[in-house]
């Protein structure tokens, strides 16, 4: 897959790297290596990995479902594996980037928490990088989102953006500076789990009333089927859709029949959206950001979900009509944001591991020059070349 495969001492210098790029990441991309990396996103319900070159171009993607919850988090692990020996079989991969739904350390290296997926304190980028044999960087998959619409997407050219992923629930990024704010622990950015209703719906976190549960594809998909369950005359056309199968209901169905002018439909995005403007709101206060960019799979209902949500926005912002409001606007990306943001980020460190490599080859070369002097018989210091430097 690439020469780092037979570096027995990767482990100990990859984690050192990893500690040294979170402070740099704003002039490093600049100079960073023009090489292929790999971009892994994993989500609720899929993993989706792509080799992605220094300009955000997706060269190859692939995609499975996430396998089931229950099962060992080494399922898991073994799927991005099989994807990433998959497309290194006809890419160069230097480095792979991890961008995980859930909670990940500051060094970047254990998935905290997942409320969607069966890891708890999982050592992730050890058991990856023992495996791969390459660079290994682990994030949220909010982060890597993030960074990838700061770099080649909606969030170009801005200083202060938070984007908000709406998939499976809602994850969140913050990033000032040409850097991603992690916080303290790693798991800034966490606005899913924000309460909004007290005792409100039941989170997989474990809370009641998040904000996710009101403004997620998991908020539209319960609403519309218990619509559908309940016979309503409002979900006739999405019953005949999926001809009574009311497990067929799935967001992307919402979507498309919304539409088509469904009304049912139209309505419930807009509730999503609604709950999307209200959370903005609180977030404008608290974090004032220039832009808001909406990501996820749910934001393929654009404006059919973006224009309440601005509506909503602007309704609820604290000091409305005497200050700037934020722009919003959907992500530029799309579903491919945290994989091609995942891969960037790697690139990073495949480039500060590189150098360190190419430190321990030139020591080693240095070592070999003095040890043939020695069997020559002559000095070490005669035998050191005009260009060799100090030992």
């Amino acid at each position: 897959m690439s020469t780092y495969r037979d570096l027995a001492h990767r482990g100990a210098a990859r984690g050192t790297v990893l500690r040294t790029v979170g402070t740099r990441e704003r002039r490093s991309h600049l100079t960073a290596p023009r090489v292929p990396t790999v971009g892994i996103d994993i989500g609720g319900t899929k993993v989706m990995a792509g080799v992605v070159d220094a300009d955000g171009n997706i060269l190859e993607k692939l995609r499975t479902e996430t396998p089931d919850k229950s099962k060992s988090p080494k399922v898991v692990e073994d799927t991005i594996v099989e994807l990433v020996l998959d497309l290194s079989d006809r890419h160069d991969v230097h480095a792979v980037g991890i961008g995980a739904a859930g909670w990940v350390d500051a060094d970047r290296a254990r998935v905290l928490f997942a409320p969607h997926l069966a890891w708890r304190n999982e050592p992730l980028r050890d058991a990856l990088q023992g495996r791969l044999a390459v660079p290994v960087m682990v994030d949220n998959d909010a982060n890597t989102a993030a960074w990838a619409e700061w770099r080649f997407g909606a969030g170009r050219g801005e200083d202060h953006l938070v984007m908000i992923t709406l998939g499976t629930g809602i994850g969140g990024a913050i990033l000032e500076d040409g850097q991603v704010k992690r916080g303290k622990y790693g798991v800034a950015g966490e606005f899913g789990h924000m309460q909004v209703v007290p005792g409100g719906h039941r989170c997989p976190c474990g809370n009641r009333g998040c904000w996710e549960q009101y403004s997620s594809g998991n908020a539209l998909v319960r609403e519309a089927r218990e619509l559908a369950a309940a016979d309503s005359p409002v979900a006739y056309e999405i019953i005949e859709r999926v001809k009574g199968n009311i497990p067929e209901i799935t967001g992307p169905l919402i979507t498309e029949l919304a539409r088509e002018g469904d009304a049912m439909c139209v309505e419930l995005l807009q509730d999503i959206g609604q709950w999307l403007g209200v959370g903005i709101a609180n977030l404008a206060a608290a974090l004032d950001p220039s832009c808001f960019v909406i990501g996820g799979g749910v934001s393929a209902a654009d404006d059919l979900l973006i224009g309440p949500a601005r509506d909503a926005f602007r309704r609820h912002l604290t000091g409305r009509g005497y200050r700037p409001e934020a722009r919003i606007t959907r992500a530029q990306l799309g579903p491919e944001a945290g994989m091609v943001g995942a891969a960037d980020l790697a690139r990073l460190v495949a480039r500060r591991f590189r150098r360190a490599n190419r430190r321990r080859v030139e020591r080693y070369e240095r070592y070999e020059r003095y040890a043939q002097a020695l069997r020559n018989g002559t000095s070490g210091r005669a035998a050191r070349t005009p260009e060799d430097p100090p030992s």
